[in-house]
């Protein structure tokens, strides 16, 4: 519209410029997709590929309409890409909850970009903490919520004070009184749209939790690093964050497989595999890892996996999933992508048909590994990293959502298990969670609980990271529950 306005009337106000898109490098194809879909007219490029390609790119952008490039593209060519366009006319991120950390230097570089018009489109705009509203319009309108340190002061610390149980009327009221006034700052700004209000049509989602039990291998292994990293708790290292990190990494994987710590390292590997060895074991058995097992029966139950007649026998039998269910399924590791590839649908389920897609998938081929998936009912799952697959993408020949891990990060999931449940989708979707009983997956749970009913206002700022837990807070952590410890 500029461009043919300028042609018109040689206005200056009017000169064309081309708009930036910046979004997960998972997207920058999805984007160009649908601007060429929808709106043809329009001149679009990915600005991506070889030092070479991007050059090229760099050359024309001024005769462009629309520009789309990942944030890391962006961090890393920013001065030529700003050298070759001074000026743009709209600035759009994708999943702009990215540059919520100011220090970044992803945040840094996005903040150099200058536009006409800016844009934030998010899903989830606060995460954590109300301070990461502040970066966001720093972005959009640079100045308009202050400082970050006048921010604090008004806002943050206000809102974070009357959060605490042991906040006394006065700070209670003082709290109440901040949201609302930073409710009335902001809001004019803010056009949210539930998906329940603009797509009237759209199938119910239902989330049930699947709970499996330790395995006797898993049991003893998470017992015997439970009471090791607690005495270090009581000896004060615990409050390392670093330790912290990996020690809550390892019964994170734990709880998925054995096999994930099991290393040659570890110091119990030599007699586990003796004991295995006289069992007639290996660590590829799903049987040392309920999740596994779980993972099988559930996939069977959607009638995922099963030869034919089999398949006919559990549709007369009215099981709660029935035959033509196609699944997403999510986990936080690539290793347990591996082992749940190798050691469940190739050994045990060889007549499931499966795609993958994590971050070993160059950025350029996964928009055609979502089409692929999306027009082929033939192909019954769909393996993602929840890091890489659950953002943005529209996966809707899926019907059933599985997720073997979770993230400490509640919008982390949702926005994965959406990618299922969004517009185009006819059938209703179901979420399945596999959780770990009595172990560190129960506490993330609830960790996700809390922090999603109060993101709906603003989150705790002093319980939205490890890093400001006591040592009490993260020695719960490590404890099994009580019917495991039994």
């Amino acid at each position: 519209m500029r461009k043919s306005e300028f042609e018109k009337t040689q206005n200056p106000e009017y000169i064309h410029l081309p708009s930036l898109v910046v979004c997960p490098p998972t997207l920058v194809a999805h984007w160009a997709y649908e601007v060429n879909k929808f709106c043809d007219q329009l001149t679009v490029a990915q600005y991506s590929g070889n030092q070479a390609q991007r050059r090229h790119v760099r050359s024309i952008m001024s005769t462009l309409d629309i520009v789309v490039l990942s944030y890391d593209i962006l961090r890393n060519d920013a001065k030529e890409i700003l050298a070759s366009q001074p000026i743009w006319n709209y600035c759009v991120l994708d999943e702009g909850h990215i540059i919520k950390n100011k220090k970044t230097q992803i945040t840094k570089a996005v903040k150099m970009v200058r536009a006409n018009h800016r844009l934030i489109l998010s899903g989830t705009p606060i995460q954590n903490n109300v301070i990461e509203l502040w970066s966001l319009f720093d972005f959009l309108m640079p100045g308009f919520l202050g400082t970050e340190k006048e921010f604090n002061h008004r806002y943050s610390k206000p809102i974070s004070s009357s959060k605490d149980a042991k906040a006394n009327s006065k700070e209670q009221a003082a709290g109440t009184l901040a949201m609302e006034a930073l409710h009335r700052q902001v809001l004019p700004f803010l056009l949210r749209r539930v998906k329940e209000d603009v797509l009237h049509d759209l199938p119910e989602k239902i989330i049930q939790d699947y709970y499996c039990d330790l395995s006797p291998l898993q049991h003893q292994l998470y017992e015997d690093f439970s009471k090791k990293n607690m005495k270090e708790g009581e000896d004060e290292q615990m409050n390392d964050s670093v330790h912290v990190f990996k020690a809550l990494q390892y019964l994170r994987k734990l709880c998925n497989h054995p096999r994930l710590v099991l290393t040659p390292q570890h110091p119990q590997y030599e007699q586990v595999m003796e004991d295995l060895n006289r069992e007639g074991k290996n660590l590829s058995d799903i049987s040392l890892s309920p999740k596994l097992s779980s993972l099988k029966q559930l996939l069977q139950e959607c009638g995922i996996g099963i030869k034919h007649q089999q398949q006919s026998d559990s549709m007369d039998s009215g099981t709660e999933c029935s035959a033509g269910h196609r699944v997403l399924l999510f986990c936080q590791m690539k290793s347990m992508l591996d082992i749940i590839e190798h050691d469940l649908f190739k050994n045990e389920m060889k007549e499931v048909t499966y795609m993958r897609l994590d971050g070993s998938i160059d950025a350029n081929k996964r928009l055609s590994i979502v089409n692929q998936f999306n027009a082929d009912p033939t192909i019954d799952v769909l393996l993602l990293t929840t890091r890489v697959g659950g953002l943005g993408l529209n996966l809707t020949g899926a019907d059933t959502v599985i997720f073997v891990e979770h993230d400490w990060n509640p919008s982390a999931d949702l926005q994965a298990m959406d990618r299922a449940h969004r517009l185009g989708q006819k059938r209703v979707v179901n979420v399945y969670r596999l959780i770990t009983k009595n172990t560190l997956e129960e506490k993330i749970m609830g960790l996700q609980k809390f922090k999603t009913n109060i993101s709906k206002t603003v989150v705790n700022r002093d319980n939205s990271s490890l890093k400001t837990m006591d040592t009490e807070q993260l020695v719960d952590l490590f404890k099994l529950g009580k019917d495991e410890a039994q």
